[in-house]
This record gives C-alpha cells, structure tokens and sequence, in this order.
C-alpha cells in the first residue's frame, strides 16, 4: 500500500510543477500586458538629455508624462510638456508653454512679453542673454514653448523646432526622478 501512494505522489509531482510554471507565465505575460498598454496609452517616460529645463527637470533625470492630460482640455501657459521632435518623431522633448494658440510672443531687451504683458518667469535658471528681438505669433492649433534653461534650449524660437502642433503633444510633465533615483517629485 505504501508503494502505491508514493507512486501517485510520484505521477502527480510533474503537473503541478507545469502548472505551477503556466502560472508564472500568465503573471509574467499580464505584467508585460500591462506595462504596454500604460505606456502606450497612459504615461510617456523618458531621460532628459540636455540641461535646457534646468533647474526645473535636470540633465539625466527621468520623468513621466500623462498621455491622457489632454483627453478633455487644452494645454495651457505654463504647463510642461512633452512633445514629438519635429525632424524625429520617435524622440520626445519636454518643454514649458509660453504662448498657446493666436498668442503674440514678443522678446525684447531679454524679456519675454505675451500679448503685450511681460511674462514672469520665477523658474528660470539665469536671466535671458539672448541679445536679439523675436515677435511670434502662435498659429492656430500650435504652441509655443520655450525650456526653463532658455539660454541652453532648442525650443520655438528655433527653426528646427518652431511652434510645436497639436497632434504632436504626448502628455503633460507630472512626476521626475533625479538620475540616481534621489530627488522626486511633482514636475512644476
């Protein structure tokens, strides 16, 4: 009798070792389920690469956008956003709004001006030491950033990047992580 049920206990050994690893598999194939459809349709998470949002997002921090900010209102001046780049669409920058759609931006003595009203700008890393004179306007649709770093960004004012469409806004800046995963927090 003893052979008996070591035998059985024998035979039933392999399935629950094949279902114990079928259900490792479903687990691993729902994780790898849900982080494609959150990054692909809830949050964008990329490094910046250059100091042009400093002090505000630094060189080598990673960040996190909400794709869906959008869903149901328009950006607005003053959010940071995180946009396609224009000559390479699977690169994404981030950038903070200046002028949205039909807005006149004007820089004049280092100062930028919207519709007429100078913009305060508390977030700046250093005063603007341009040394020219822009005036924009914001075409329809379109929007006007510029990075907190303006004398070390590629932004609107440049004619890589200009004002950046609609259709091409991933998300809205929400969370960062500083490069050695000190110094989180809201992105503002």
């Amino acid at each position: 009798m003893g052979k008996f049920f070591k035998e059985l206990k024998n035979q039933s050994r392999p399935k629950t070792v094949l279902m114990e690893m079928f259900s490792y598999i479903k687990i691993f194939s729902a994780a790898i389920l849900i982080a494609f459809v959150l990054t692909r349709c809830v949050i964008v998470n990329a490094e910046t690469p250059t100091s042009s949002m400093e002090n505000t997002i630094m060189t080598g921090d990673r960040y996190f956008g909400l794709r869906i900010s959008y869903l149901f209102e328009e950006p607005q001046r003053q959010d940071i956003i995180v946009f396609k780049f224009p000559d390479d669409e699977s690169r994404v920058f981030v950038k903070r709004i200046i002028g949205i759609p039909g807005d006149i931006v004007e820089i004049k003595n280092d100062t930028v001006y919207v519709n007429g009203e100078q913009l305060e700008e508390p977030y700046l890393k250093e005063p603007m030491a341009l040394g020219q004179n822009m005036v924009f306007e914001v075409p329809a649709d379109s929007y006007f950033v510029m990075g907190d770093n303006c004398n070390s960004s590629e932004d609107s004012r440049s004619g890589n990047i200009g004002p950046v469409s609609r259709d091409d806004i991933v998300g809205k800046a929400w969370f960062k992580t500083a490069g050695g995963g000190s110094n989180m927090g809201l992105v503002k």
